[in-house]
């Protein structure tokens, strides 16, 4: 075989230009797909295409850096997701509480004339199904939902619900509903 030295480093020559306009490309994609934040040296340069004057190996580690950040908030709305959909999120989560979402409930009914407020405890695994129950026995008792409210702390969720009772029978819906509450949370 009659191989030509010359050519083979010509062939060497063609392939590694080939791969390097292959990667300019695959970067320069990369690099559209990723936010563009300028240092803050650069910030005040007008008219600076601060992207030249960042080396790759900075603009690559910028984008894993930002594919890592977007992985993190996708597990944290996944999370979000599944407590507002119902669903109990496991003990061995991200989440940072004790009780690792255990199942805490409580209920508290108090009546002042015909306004009836009830706080409802609950941990993040029932929070959803809890909130719409307790909806349901108040609106099957009678009485009209002016206003509900929750704050979350940890795994915890506290549910503040404000009624109004009809002007007969108030103490007797009051009391029914009550009842009806704390046999659904027990």
């Amino acid at each position: 075989m009659d191989q030509n030295p010359n050519s083979t480093k010509a062939d060497r020559k063609t392939i590694e230009k080939n791969r390097r306009n292959q990667m300019k490309a695959l970067y320069s994609q990369l690099t559209s797909l990723v936010p563009h934040q300028a240092p803050r040296v650069l910030q005040n340069i007008p008219f600076t295409p601060f992207l030249e004057m960042i080396s790759v190996s900075d603009q690559l580690e910028g984008a894993t850096n930002y594919i890592k950040k977007l992985q993190v908030n996708l597990e944290k709305m996944k999370l979000k997701k599944k407590c507002l959909m119902g669903v109990g999120v496991s003990a061995n989560s991200n989440s940072s509480s004790n009780n690792g979402g255990a199942k805490l409930q409580n209920v508290d009914v108090r009546v002042k004339g015909s306004a009836l407020e009830v706080v409802l405890i609950t941990g993040l695994i029932n929070c959803q199904f809890m909130f719409s129950e307790t909806i349901r026995v108040i609106h099957e008792e009678g009485a009209d939902v002016v206003s509900a409210s929750f704050s979350l702390q940890d795994n915890t969720v506290f549910h503040t619900i404000h009624s109004k009772i009809g002007d007969c029978g108030q103490e007797y819906v009051a009391t029914r509903i009550s009842e009806r509450l704390r046999k659904f949370v027990v």
